[in-house]
């Protein structure tokens, strides 16, 4: 919990932890209320105990906080195509140092120098929608080795381990999986068939010559639509196609768009999918497909640029402590995106301050001046600036 409280509050640092907790009353008694943590241990203990810890039994927490927003009806407005999720994966790197390593790091070699580079990448899966900025991100996956190994894993491997755990827990959730090029192999493909998902997955010419010499030959259904903005949508798609020459008899439906503004200006994407395509419904699913986007942009990026300090290096360890850390930080991001979705007093505090990284840096002013009895009052404070005043039995610090 101290571990989360980190993130929760956006500290850029273990050390700036420790010092606050230590040294500032009021902030010891806001862990105690908001966090449940009675002490706050020191940087090097928090370190010593979460390096010994398997990321893996953090995924628990992930999966309860989904279930209540199953139980609480919240997602119900993220469904598309028929009553379907969709689930965005990729991966990115999150640690990557020429001294600094761990018996899990991933090395590369560099065939000039000889030095070698230890690196830390995880695979991660957002729930996202077309038409919502709000993600709901799941367990992540770490890229590591496995005690013992010898050779570094991969994204493949760990997009592997992360769809198996992900339907493990999820048994009945219908998801089409949207996912860049890189995923476009047969064993990742029937990978997804063999979990019961649906996907929508990126193509290139580049990457699938014989898929896209064999559409050529074919005619194809066509559906065009210009939109409100003078946008055209142009839409070429082809049922029962071979996937590759090795594997001729594993058949999917390619889907080709090209969009074009009233500049003139033109994007193309292509993707392959085993839903079936119509006029009705190709629309769709290329907003589906263009969603993989969310978790760059909605998942990624606001870790990477509003607070979360997702690059800065909050300790590495001997074991697990790098990952773990990047658990305990997408963990304190899905409250965050919980909140952002289901809490209105939450919403007001983000409406009235702005930036998302602005209502992190006024909470964390205030929670070194007020004890706070819950989240609740505090985003209602920052919400209602008509209404504010010291909160009831929290004494002001004099400075």
């Amino acid at each position: 919990m101290s571990g989360l409280a980190i993130f929760g509050f956006k500290c850029p640092s273990l050390l700036q932890f420790e010092k606050q907790a230590s040294a500032e009353p009021l902030i010891r008694r806001n862990l105690r209320t908001l966090y449940k943590v009675d002490k706050a241990p020191s940087d090097t203990c928090l370190r010593e105990r979460l390096d010994q810890l398997s990321p893996h039994h953090l995924r628990r927490s992930f999966k309860k906080i989904f279930a209540h927003l199953q139980r609480g009806k919240a997602l119900e407005e993220y469904r598309y195509l028929n009553g379907r999720y969709i689930i965005s994966i990729d991966g990115t790197g999150q640690f990557s140092s020429k001294k600094v390593h761990c018996k899990h790091c991933c090395e590369k070699t560099h065939s000039k120098s000889g030095e070698v580079t230890y690196y830390h990448q995880m695979v991660g899966a957002s729930l996202v929608h077309p038409d919502k900025k709000v993600v709901i991100p799941f367990a992540p996956e770490p890229i590591i080795k496995g005690d013992g190994a010898t050779k570094n894993d991969c994204e493949r491997n760990a997009s592997k381990r992360l769809l198996k755990d992900f339907r493990r827990e999820h048994p009945h959730l219908p998801v089409v999986i949207v996912e860049d090029a890189l995923a476009s192999n047969y064993p990742h493909l029937s990978l997804l068939d063999s979990l019961s998902m649906d996907y929508i997955i990126g193509v290139k010419p580049g990457d699938h010559g014989y898929l896209f010499d064999w559409i050529k030959a074919l005619p194809s259904q066509q559906h065009t639509i210009t939109d409100d903005k003078e946008t055209h949508h142009d839409f070429h798609f082809y049922q029962d196609v071979p996937l590759n020459e090795t594997h001729d008899d594993y058949r999917v439906n390619v889907l080709t768009y090209t969009e074009t503004d009233k500049k003139g200006r033109q994007k193309r994407f292509s993707w392959v999918t085993r839903l079936p395509l119509t006029t009705e419904n190709v629309y769709d699913v290329m907003r589906a497909g263009r969603s993989r986007w969310r978790i760059e942009n909605e998942t990624f990026n606001t870790l990477k640029n509003q607070g979360y300090h997702f690059e800065h290096n909050y300790g590495h360890g001997y074991e697990h402590l790098c990952s773990v850390m990047t658990m305990l930080m997408m963990l304190a991001f899905l409250i965050d995106q919980v909140q952002q979705l289901c809490s209105r007093s939450y919403q007001q505090a983000r409406r009235h301050v702005g930036r998302f990284s602005s209502l992190f840096e006024f909470a964390r002013s205030l929670v070194s001046l007020f004890v706070w009895e819950s989240f609740e009052q505090l985003w209602t404070y920052i919400g209602h600036p008509e209404k504010r005043g010291p909160p009831p039995d929290s004494p002001l610090i004099n400075t």
